[in-house]
């Protein structure tokens, strides 16, 4: 059984390549320090290891 994960929005995804943004929107994350409790799956990983220069993750 996969575990959660938290992952915080901590820098905005404007004046970035549209990419980025999509992902972020994919991961539930639209306004600056918004929270999101996600499940801990590779895919989800994935999405995180793209935009970890903007975002936090909490185990």
């Amino acid at each position: 059984m996969a575990g959660q994960i938290k992952v915080t929005l901590k820098k905005s995804g404007i004046g970035r390549k549209e990419y980025f943004t999509k992902v972020l929107k994919g991961l539930g994350l639209t306004k600056l320090n918004k929270t999101v409790v996600l499940t801990d799956t590779p895919e989800i990983r994935g999405m995180i290891r793209k935009v970890c220069h903007m975002v936090v993750v909490e185990d």
